[in-house]
């Protein structure tokens, strides 16, 4: 069963459409369980239940058949979303007899639900003359099969909707949110280099110039794999010669570069005209029976990527990017973010990562409206399409009609009203009706954000991400680079605090030139375990910031990730260490206040240690949300699953108050709960001393605030902590701002989301 298993997913991999899928799934497994009708049932979007395959019943009610949830076992299947396992069908009170099918010869009957997502797609039937019930082995086989399918179903579904460049038309892909907000605007794909999988469907200007360029392609690795070959000769064992060698009979194969040449003469341009090909002939070769021959699948796809990095490479050019670009790629970087001119960068769609993704962060850090785990959007074919990113609903259009762009416009007209509106309270306090103030701080990492934050009437920065200007070179920063970026940041906001956290890698953060590869990122090296592991980048970033400060004093220093007491006291010895060395060199500096995150579980249990050891605690949200609730933050199919209002949440961020408080020490939150409206009110009842978020977010917080006393927003808080669930919380948030007539700030769509 296994093998049958295995052989049937590689063949539907391996398929090159969604009826190639189906009938592989019917003819395949109806061998496999040695029954006499395997038939799959796909929802149409009227929710129906129609007949798209069958291998036994009569092959003439094939799309004809459909059904209702109410109709028939099928029907009866989807509506329970669980197997129906029966000896005799026609005595189920939901039996329904379809004359063109001809199953009234079939007396047993095994329906299981195709389930993607918590979405039924359909539902896939085994039938059989013989009068007995399905075993426990032939029942597991077909749940097992049906969840292998259900993501490739899914996957065929929606890049089938857009086969075909010439038949455009409208199609919604679901992601999750990332950054609120509506953006209309042109596909432009990110696509890395020598990835087969992301190359962008694009056509040439002229075919026969792409021949030749492709021809010179081929020579060019031709080339260079034989120089390698004999350079490594000496030093490579007979097996590795024979790789050499077929990469070579490979690159000289006239029927691979055939197919090559007649997808360019489609129009293609050919890296895409190459990987496509390749792909093809990795999906034929993985299909293979022949253990060795599927081994071989590597092989070609390595010399696919050899290829296609020289095609890349060679054909490298400015890229052009339209006034409003909507970038889309699989894993997006803040590097990539910085290649896209100033003021063209209108939306983000990511096939992968969350709300929380890093990605997400920084984008609305700086009011893009994002979409995240979009994991079924066939990306490659949609570079230069025309897209609508709806960063409230978590949606994606291509190709949207007319009258869906003028739903759309709408919206993004209201929000641009919005904000005009809220310009008026940049120069005000941030203050209660009854007069308490709450400071608003910002969460940086560009220079980009600090405009905008300057120009939103932030307070000071809560959270400078300085692992950014890593992120955005291929070494290591200087010293004297790192005192250079720093001083820009500090400057900026003079005379109003800077807090600097330090390098805060690992997890969804990485470094081209430093890469972390882990089982278990977010639970392993990250944070203050990399920079204590290595003082010497540590102490550097230290130095640099001293460095930066002098002369303005608006420092302040956070460690990240700290899980306890001693990480927090060899971290101060370092900066003190860093402090007295700049002292003996001549610098007049201050020593700057220093905290610690609180973002692990156990350091919400040490808040009154940690905070007896420092001058100020900052809660990160993002990541204590995530350990508490064991929810990976970058995984989209448990995004919903991810909740910062929920009441394990707020019970530890009111804790970490009452510790911090204790002891005298001030607290903040930088994580994006901060940012919330609702949120806000909530953590200033609590009693934390700085709220800091994303800039664009500032004024409708500002506004929130000046519009409540804080015996509403007390008295709002005492009851949210009463209550058991996330969605209990989130009623009674909704029903107080409906009451307050501020909905439309709090939540942007209003119910309609």
């Amino acid at each position: 069963m296994l093998n049958s298993l295995r052989s049937i997913v590689q063949e539907v991999n391996a398929a090159a459409d969604l009826n190639s899928v189906l009938e592989i799934i019917v003819t395949r497994v109806k061998q496999a369980m040695k029954t006499e009708v395997c038939s799959v049932y796909l929802r149409d979007n009227e929710r129906q239940f129609v007949l798209m395959a069958t291998e036994g019943l009569h092959k003439s009610a094939v799309r004809r058949v459909k059904l209702s949830e109410k109709e028939g076992l099928v029907g009866h299947v989807a509506s329970r979303e669980e197997p129906l396992n029966l000896d005799d069908a026609e005595s189920h009170p939901r039996y329904q007899y379809f004359p063109e099918t001809g199953e009234e010869r079939f007396s047993s009957f095994l329906g299981v639900p195709i389930i993607h997502h918590r979405q039924i797609l359909g539902v896939l039937v085994i039938q059989q003359r013989e009068k007995r019930k399905f075993d426990e082995g032939e029942e597991a086989f077909l749940v097992t099969m049906s969840a292998q399918l259900a993501a490739v179903i899914a996957h065929a579904e929606a890049t089938g909707a857009l086969r075909g460049m010439g038949k455009k038309t409208e199609v919604r892909f679901n992601g999750v949110p990332g950054a609120s907000g509506v953006a209309i605007g042109v596909c432009v794909v990110a696509s890395p280099v020598a990835d087969l999988n992301s190359v962008p469907c694009q056509t040439c200007e002229s075919v026969d110039a792409e021949l030749e360029f492709f021809q010179q392609g081929l020579s060019l690795v031709r080339a260079d794999v034989r120089r390698l070959a004999s350079e490594l000769e000496s030093r490579l064992n007979r097996e590795e010669r024979v790789l050499f060698d077929a990469y070579i009979g490979m690159l000289e194969d006239t029927s691979l570069a055939q197919e090559v040449t007649e997808k360019i003469s489609q129009g293609f341009a050919a890296p895409y005209a190459w990987s496509s090909v390749i792909l093809e002939h990795v999906k034929t070769f993985s299909s293979m029976h022949d253990p060795y021959l599927r081994e071989r699948a590597s092989d070609v796809r390595d010399l696919g990527c050899r290829v296609l990095a020289c095609l890349q490479e060679s054909s490298r050019k400015e890229r052009v990017y339209p006034d409003n670009t909507i970038l889309v790629g699989e894993d997006l970087s803040a590097s990539v973010l910085a290649e896209v001119p100033p003021g063209k960068l209108a939306g983000i769609v990511s096939t992968r990562g969350s709300s929380n993704s890093h990605i997400a962060i920084l984008a609305r850090s700086i009011g893009i409206p994002t979409v995240m785990g979009a994991v079924d959007l066939p990306f490659t074919h949609l570079d230069g399409r025309e897209l609508i990113v709806d960063g409230y609903r978590g949606s994606v259009y291509s190709d949207p009609s007319d009258g869906l762009r003028a739903q759309y416009q709408v919206i993004v007209d209201e929000d641009v009203q919005l904000v005009a509106g809220l310009e008026a309270l940049k120069d005000l306090p941030c203050e209660t009706v009854d007069h308490h103030r709450v400071a608003l701080w910002v969460n940086t990492g560009l220079m980009a954000d600090a405009m905008i934050s300057l120009e939103r009437g932030a307070e000071g920065v809560g959270l400078y991400r300085t692992e950014i200007p890593f992120m955005l070179r291929d070494r290591f920063p200087s010293e004297e680079e790192q005192r250079q970026t720093y001083r820009d940041q500090l400057q900026a906001f003079a005379p109003h605090t800077v807090t600097m956290r330090t390098l805060d890698v690992g997890g969804d953060k990485s470094l081209p030139y430093f890469p972390i590869e882990e089982e278990n990122p977010f639970l392993g090296w990250r944070g203050i375990r990399v920079t204590l592991d290595h003082p010497e980048i540590f102490l550097v970033q230290i130095r640099a910031m001293l460095k930066a400060s002098e002369g303005l004093n608006n420092l302040r220093i956070m460690v990240p990730m700290v899980s306890n007491v001693a990480e927090l006291e060899i971290a101060q010895m370092l900066l003190y260490r860093a402090y007295d060395e700049l002292l003996e060199e001549g610098f007049q500096i201050e020593m700057p206040p220093f905290g610690v995150m609180i973002e692990v579980p156990g350091a919400v249990y040490q808040a009154k240690d940690f905070a007896a050891r420092v001058d100020f605690l900052s809660v990160g949200s993002n990541d204590l949300t995530q350990y508490l609730l064991a929810v990976d933050r970058n995984n989209p199919r448990v995004a919903d699953l991810y909740h910062s209002l929920h009441p394990a949440v707020l019970r530890a961020l009111r804790a970490i108050v009452v510790d911090s408080h204790s002891q005298g020490v001030p607290v903040s939150i930088c994580g994006e709960l901060a940012g919330d409206p609702a949120a806000a009110l909530l953590l200033m009842a609590m009693g934390y001393d700085v709220l800091s978020m994303s800039a664009t977010n500032l004024l409708k917080v500002k506004s929130v605030v000046r519009s409540v006393t804080l015996e509403q927003a007390e008295r709002l808080l005492s009851e949210v902590m009463r209550l058991p669930d996330t969605e209990s919380i989130n009623r009674v948030i909704d029903a107080t701002f409906r009451n307050t007539g501020l909905t439309r700030i709090v939540r942007p769509l209003g119910d309609d989301t």
